[in-house]
């Protein structure tokens, strides 16, 4: 049984990956906002609990193992259905800033793993990603 719901995984996922390289930039706020109002995985979550449960996410990061209990708690709240959704999601929070660096490639091959998202599946959504970030 998982000690978190699905919905907070999700957003425990975009906190994440937003926090990996210890800047989080306003568009990367921005759009973690904009997911959690219009997604429809975001329908039954109340919005006012975004703040808390980025705080809740960013408390256990900063605990020794933090990364790995998060990636626990995520795996375990995750079903099936919503890995591929929750892999998407980490790489908009990544790309929000049109810059992708080192810590968070990294990232998004440990979630890969951990959501175990295959290759190909992987590319494409990084590649879709890639397209709706790009500039004129």
């Amino acid at each position: 049984m998982s000690t978190i719901s699905p919905e907070n995984a999700l957003i425990y996922i975009m906190v994440t990956m937003s926090a990996v390289d210890r800047a989080m930039s306003d568009n990367e706020l921005r759009d973690i906002g904009t997911i959690v109002r219009t997604l429809p995985a975001f329908s039954d979550f109340n919005e006012e609990r975004l703040i808390p449960v980025a705080k809740e996410c960013a408390a256990i990061l900063q605990e020794d193992g933090g990364l790995d209990a998060v990636f626990g708690l995520v795996r375990d709240a995750l079903p099936p259905h919503l890995r591929e959704t929750g892999y998407a999601l980490a790489v908009e929070i990544a790309a929000a800033d049109l810059s992708v660096g080192a810590e968070e490639i990294r990232l998004m091959q440990l979630l890969r793993d951990t959501l175990d998202i295959d290759k190909l599946t992987a590319a494409a959504i990084e590649r879709g990603a890639r397209a709706r970030h790009m500039p004129l």
